[in-house]
């Protein structure tokens, strides 16, 4: 079969799989963060964590719920880090330098997943599940829980009650992450991933050399990995690793598995609304910005640009061969779209266009379509900017879902859009002004740049992938992009925790003839312009220095 038409076929599939389960999986999801009886297994767990279900919280106490259950997180996965020589199942490895546990800890508290180490290596089977594959999933849900939050805030009235962060948790991770990850384990342990407790095997080689084999349960923490947008790979090579991703059925499975949720909570947005008009207009926002950004991708990866693409047929170092370029391009545009960091190629290999347009998937901040649920709350905050930009333009006074759109609300959405920015930039320049930085750097130059830009654009957007040229493991770059991870997971957390709070405490606005419609063809397109727009006049001039400037040399 020719590359094009597997690679259009692929993409086909993959599209029609998101749509089987689109509508089924986002009701489901909303009858789970809707208030029901507890089962037998979440009652016991309430005991043990002393809480008391039926409490309601108000803003406050929903975010000090969040901030806390993520600090002891930090806290207990950086002890597992450093001390893991001492845990069984060590594989005889010693524990991580302070500096890689704090980055490393940081990483997969924010559901971000960047690592500075390579997996086999460094970790033992208990660190990798009882710390980061616990925080696979319990991150996750944590995304998940602060946009039922924000959801309920919208739907509130002249109230400050956002729900119960500990029900939110236990049920996401007890009713749909732990059945879904169960199943799609299942799934790929049948396509070939590994999933084994066996010792490291040494093997000789056809050239007479040796080489360590290792195993371990990846296809257990596989499964969270994709479906939770978390993206750590439990080897170095990640989701090109034969192990984690053996075949194209396999690839094929795990790109459905990243963006599954994130493309099926506009789903439940509608339903927790009663409006199906409002969660598709999010639908249709996300789903345009992703598939351009998979067509802008592929078309870079296999427009043959250069000799050694045109002898190949595409544009395939750092690619594997197992998967070609359409399906890399496609792994690559997705991981970068949904905040999972996941990689089945090396990003640094990318031709300039192709590096460039998933640099901007991740710039774009979270929105096409964004982690699990940080993508959802996300582009709430977006359609609010924009209903507000639009009520400038008209004189119409901005209203978003019946709440009317004041100077308090507005300041909580501008913190939220500058957060990132300020992380990543900010980031960037104090590495670049580094006398060392350029040692650190694969490759000097225009490329070398991209990699700074991408590594804190990748921890400031809570991603995780990498380009990979760049050495990270010193001290200061394992601090200050863990730093830049937690402040670009939790303090837009906050912020739009408060914005739920201001919009739950206000009444509702009746809809008039000057009520601007919110799902209409017109306001999915100001909402992509809005996305575009701010993200242009952000980063254009970072991005010139960049991938533009090595495009056009």
């Amino acid at each position: 079969m020719a590359p094009e038409l597997s690679g259009v076929l692929t993409i086909a599939a993959l599209i029609g799989l998101l749509a089987l389960v689109h509508v089924p999986l986002g009701d489901y999801l909303a009858a789970v963060l809707t208030p029901t009886r507890h089962n037998r297994v979440e009652r016991v767990t309430y005991r043990l964590l002393g809480v008391n279900p039926d409490n309601q919280q108000s803003t406050t106490s929903y975010l000090l719920a969040t901030l806390g259950f993520s600090l002891a997180g930090l806290v207990v996965l950086f002890l597992i880090l450093v001390g893991q020589g001492a845990l069984p199942f060590s594989r005889d490895l010693p524990g991580m330098p302070w500096d890689m546990a704090f980055n490393t800890a940081a990483s997969f508290v924010s559901n971000t997943n960047w690592q500075s180490y390579a997996g086999e290596s460094t970790l033992g089977y208990t660190a990798q599940m009882a710390g980061l594959a616990v925080q696979n999933f319990v991150s996750a849900a944590t995304g998940i829980a602060v946009f039922a939050a924000v959801v309920r805030g919208f739907l509130a009235v002249r109230s400050d009650v956002l729900g119960n962060f500990w029900v939110d948790l236990i049920r996401i991770c007890f009713r749909l992450l732990l059945p879904m990850a169960i199943i799609g384990a299942v799934i790929l342990i049948a396509t070939g991933v590994v999933q084994n407790f066996a010792p490291d095997q040494t093997i000789t080689t056809i050239a007479g050399g040796q080489q360590t084999l290792p195993g371990g349960p990846v296809a257990s923490q596989e499964v969270i990995k994709e479906l939770g947008t978390n993206g750590g790979g439990f080897f170095n090579a990640n989701s090109a690793h034969p192990f984690e991703n053996p075949n194209g059925l396999s690839n094929l499975f795990e790109i459905f598995l990243l963006l599954v949720i994130p493309f099926s909570l506009p789903r439940t947005l509608g339903t927790m609304l009663r409006n199906q008009k409002q969660g598709l207009a999010i639908l249709a926002t996300m789903a345009i910005l992703w598939l351009a950004s998979v067509a802008l991708t592929v078309w870079a990866e296999v427009s043959r640009v250069g000799a050694a693409p045109q002898l190949a047929g595409a544009a395939l170092e750092g690619k594997e061969v197992r998967f070609g370029a359409w399906a890399s391009a496609l792994f690559a545009a997705s991981t970068t779209g949904t905040s999972t960091g996941a990689v089945n190629s090396m990003h640094d290999s990318f031709t300039a266009p192709g590096g460039g347009v998933i640099m901007l998937n991740m710039l774009l901040g979270e929105v096409s379509p964004g982690g699990v649920g940080s993508g959802a709350y996300s582009m709430l905050v977006m359609a609010v900017l924009a209903t507000f930009i639009a009520g400038l333009m008209v004189g119409r006074t901005p209203e978003f879902l019946g709440k009317k759109i004041g100077q308090q609300e507005m300041t909580y959405v501008a913190l939220f859009v500058l957060i990132m920015p300020v992380c990543v930039l900010v980031g960037t320049a104090a590495a670049i002004s580094l006398p060392s930085t350029p040692d650190a750097m694969a490759n000097s130059g225009i490329h070398g740049f991209s990699e700074v830009v991408y590594a804190y654009a990748s921890a400031g957007n809570n991603n995780g992938s990498a380009f990979a040229g760049l050495t990270v493991t010193s001290t200061f770059f394992q601090m200050t992009l863990g730093l830049v991870m937690l402040i670009g997971r939790f303090v837009p957390i906050a912020l739009v925790l408060a914005l739920a709070g201001s919009v739950a405490r206000a009444g509702t606005v009746p809809k008039t003839s000057g009520t601007l419609p919110t799902h209409t063809p017109l306001f999915i397109g100001l909402l992509i312009g809005e996305v575009l727009l701010i993200t242009g006049l952000t980063f254009f001039p970072t991005l010139a220095l960049g991938p533009i400037a090595e495009a056009l040399s």
